[in-house]
This record gives C-alpha cells, sequence and structure tokens, in this order.
C-alpha cells in the first residue's frame, strides 16, 4: 500500500494445496489425467505478475480463480505471504490464505415468452461452470396473470466455485440478455433464472433466499431436478406425487 511498493517489486511466497481425485493418474500413469504442477505454477506465476494488486486478500483470490479454471482441480487453498513487510517491528512475513472449492449448485431456467428453446440455449451457455442440464419439460404457468402460454422449465448443474450472490449476478446477466421485462410478479417473461442450491450454503439477504424458498412445493423444479439430483428431489416426489402432475416432457437443450 505504500507509495514506493507500488514501483519495486516485492517479494512473494505463494503455497497452493490444491484437491483433486487422484484416482484416474493413479490407474493410468499418465500426466494427460493428472493436475500438471508445472501448469498451475505458469498460472499463478501470470497472475502475480500481472498489474499491482494493492491487497494480498486480492491477489490470493485471482490466484484461486486462476487455478480453479483447471478442470481437474476441485479446490484450492492460496497462502500469499509477503516478506520482511516494511512495519517498524522484526516481522519475518504477513500472510493472508483463502480456501476455495467447486460445488455442485443448481439453477432453474424457465421461459414462456418469444422463442423459449432459444431462451434457455443462451441461458445455459451464459451460466458458468455447467456440468449438466436436465431434459426439459411444459408446464402450465402457476400464479400470475391469466392467459400466459405454458412454460419450458429446465434445472442447470453446476460445479462451481462461485458465491450464491455470485450466482444470482450470474442469473440476472442471463436474463438481461434475454431482454427480460420485469413488468409484473410471476407474468410471462422470456427467460426466468433461480438460484435453487448452492452446495450446503444458507443465505437469507435482501433478494436472495437459498435454498430457494418455494422449490420444495414445485413440480416444474423438483421433476427436471430429479433427473440430475435424485436423492434430494425424489423423496419429495415420492411424498406428494401430485407435485408432478401437469410436468410433461419436451424434449432437450
Amino acid at each position: 500500500m505504500l507509495p514506493e511498493e507500488k514501483t519495486r517489486p516485492q517479494p512473494f511466497e505463494i503455497d497452493l494445496d490444491v484437491w483433486s481425485d487422484l484416482r484416474r493418474a493413479g490407474a493410468t500413469d499418465r500426466l494427460a489425467d493428472a493436475v500438471d504442477y508445472g501448469t498451475l505454477t505458469d498460472r499463478v506465476a501470470d497472475v502475480a505478475a500481472a498489474p499491482h494488486a494493492e491487497l494480498l486478500e486480492h491477489l490470493a483470490e485471482r490466484i484461486a480463480a486462476a487455478v480453479l479454471e483447471e478442470r481437474r482441480v476441485h479446490g484450492v487453498r492460496v497462502t500469499v505471504r509477503k516478506l520482511r513487510p516494511p512495519v517498524p517491528y522484526d516481522l519475518a512475513s504477513a500472510a493472508v490464505s483463502v480456501v476455495r472449492r467447486r460445488r455442485r449448485a443448481f439453477l432453474g431456467l424457465g421461459s414462456n415468452l418469444g422463442d423459449r428453446w432459444a431462451h434457455l440455449r443462451a441461458a445455459v451457455e451464459a451460466l458458468p461452470d455447467v456440468a449438466a442440464t436436465s431434459p426439459v419439460y411444459e408446464t402450465a404457468p402457476v400464479g400470475g396473470p391469466q392467459g400466459q402460454d405454458p412454460y419450458l422449465n429446465a434445472v442447470v448443474e453446476l460445479r462451481t466455485a462461485c458465491t450464491a450472490r455470485q450466482l444470482l449476478d450470474a442469473a440476472h446477466a442471463a436474463e438481461s440478455g434475454a431482454h427480460r421485462v420485469r413488468a409484473e410478479r410471476w407474468g410471462p417473461r422470456t427467460l426466468d433464472v433461480d438460484v435453487l442450491l448452492v452446495g450446503d450454503e444458507v443465505v437469507v439477504e435482501p433478494g436472495l433466499v437459498v435454498p430457494h424458498a418455494r422449490m420444495w412445493e414445485r413440480g416444474f423444479v423438483l421433476v427436471p431436478l430429479a433427473e440430475l439430483a435424485p436423492e434430494l428431489a425424489r423423496p419429495v416426489l415420492a411424498d406428494d406425487p401430485q407435485l408432478a402432475h401437469g410436468v410433461s416432457p419436451a424434449g432437450t437443450l
């Protein structure tokens, strides 16, 4: 943060602890099936040599994001240690550590206005870290004004290090890309993207509740979710089979 630190290179140590599934590499003995620590080192060096970061926290977050771009990395602990910090004490180093892991997250998609299929496909393309997409189901509108067209609904599974708030931002960006207009509650829409679940995270904030407050009451969410996470949705559907009434298969994206 000092003026001279912005222009003079500073000494750092950067430690990585990486989580990955090692079984395939252990069985095949092939580098292509492993996390290449040489490649990770190059990525970290590129971030460290990039434009100046004033806070250790910011640098650690950037490094974690770069490491998680490697698809075989499931999680990472990044420690950034500044050596001999400029304080009037005998301090060998100052450091911060961040831990970031990929989690299973589920987002619900719906469209009943315009080219419904195109809106859903564009949403899947726009969302980060998509791992799987459920089949598409057609359902009658729930609530809102009379005379709406049927919805196409799907659920998308992500393997992501994003927070629930970051996923909500991505959801809103996808809706904006579909030119959604928020005219009335539960009204017709080109695209609706709801954050359903983000690992075991519980969030209650203005504009964001995770798990989604009404997901367990909605067949158009639970039926596609059961295709991706049967252990979560099927017990609920078994307890109340009526939830699946009127949820009809429509195809795949």
